[in-house]
């Protein structure tokens, strides 16, 4: 766990996991797992299928219970508390809405469930639906509403109890990519009215990237970085964290090889003969053309392939060596350049594009 990283630290700590761990039969889900979830923050669960991050959300909700370690909110153990004493409610990926009911009896449901006066419930519900855009459906039944406003109502349903802590289980996966974007702003606009919060996993980075003001990056049941969202695109910890978000050319480099390609560093420490070392460049941060003075990386490379974005074109570029490099350019600054297959070109990165993680120094302008 790495308490002290990714925006202020002076917010107090509402969710506690400490040193849990969770297997199911022989798989291993969590093993020694710290996280502290920050008040009112909204965080991701980040990481592909079998990490450990629907676990972890399963373990604060009170759905599982750790196998070692305990879970606290607000300060108060609740490792062995059931899922309905707790203050926290969750959004789950399918929804889980009752067919049967309208929407405004699915929103009422919990309401109903305290017994609370029926005036109360009345009014509760309709400034709920009013809050998620839904006032006009109240009568619908789940089947006749879109993805978008299924997805509200869920919302509503989970926020109704006004819940200390609300979880989303990959609530967007089952819309469409548009209809996503704008679901992800409407997330954002929620969380900042309600102040709640909010704790989400998904697998989507671009999701994770829009919506997050921390992201914790799971990998194999451990915390591979945790951080702000540009912390993580633009200082990623180690090359997992690197590829899982946004994509990253991974270049190996041994002192005592022609690499292919010219590679200048400003650390003052020279590296002896034989040492290997590890660069990445995201895809976006590849330019074409001659080189900018101070510029950390240039290769001469030809096209392999080129797949067009819209507003990007995705190229795949070889080096003389055979290493694969993909960039992405924006086409405003293709200009006139070629860009069919077999072309050859110069690419380069600048200094602050360039990730270092080896962590070591290397000779000041040299030629690798």
């Amino acid at each position: 766990m790495e308490p002290s990283e990714g925006g202020s630290c002076c917010k107090q700590t509402l969710v506690r996991l400490d040193r849990v761990s969770k297997t199911f039969g022989n798989t291993v889900a969590l093993k020694d797992f710290s996280l502290d979830i920050r008040s009112g923050e909204f965080l991701t669960l980040l990481g592909p299928s079998g990490c450990g991050k629907t676990t972890t959300l399963r373990l604060i909700n009170g759905f599982e219970v750790p196998d070692g370690g305990s879970v606290s909110i607000h300060g108060r153990d609740v490792t062995h508390v059931p899922p309905f004493s707790r203050d926290v409610n969750t959004v789950f990926q399918n929804y889980a809405l009752f067919p049967h009911l309208t929407v405004f009896e699915n929103v009422a449901y919990a309401l109903r469930v305290k017994r609370i006066a029926k005036a109360e419930v009345k009014a509760r519900v309709l400034a709920m639906l009013d809050r998620v855009g839904l006032s006009d459906k109240a009568s619908r039944l789940p089947r006749e509403l879109s993805g978008g406003q299924t997805q509200r109502v869920a919302l509503g349903r989970a926020l109704i109890n006004e819940p200390t802590v609300l979880l989303l289980d990959e609530p967007l996966s089952a819309l469409d990519a548009k209809l996503r974007r704008a679901m992800q702003l409407e997330l954002r606009r929620m969380h900042a009215e309600l102040g709640l919060t909010f704790v989400c996993v998904t697998h989507d980075q671009e999701e994770a990237l829009a919506m997050s003001d921390r992201i914790a990056v799971l990998d194999s049941g451990q915390i591979a970085q945790i951080g702000t969202p540009q912390e993580i695109f633009e200082r990623p910890r180690n090359r997992f964290v690197a590829d899982f978000i946004g994509g990253c050319n991974f270049i190996p480099i041994s002192i005592d090889q022609n690499s292919g390609f010219t590679w200048r560093y400003g650390k003052p420490h020279a590296l002896a003969r034989g040492t290997e070392v590890l660069l990445g460049i995201r895809p976006q941060n590849l330019r074409l053309g001659v080189p900018e003075e101070g510029a950390a990386f240039d290769a001469n490379v030809h096209i392999s392939d080129v797949v067009y974005l819209g507003t990007a074109v995705r190229l795949v570029l070889r080096l003389g060596s055979g290493l694969e490099l993909t960039a992405e350019i924006d086409r405003q600054a293709i200009g006139t350049t070629n860009i069919e297959p077999s072309t050859a070109l110069r690419v380069w990165a600048r200094q602050n594009d360039v990730i270092d993680f080896d962590s070591v120094g290397w000779s000041s302008h040299g030629a690798v």
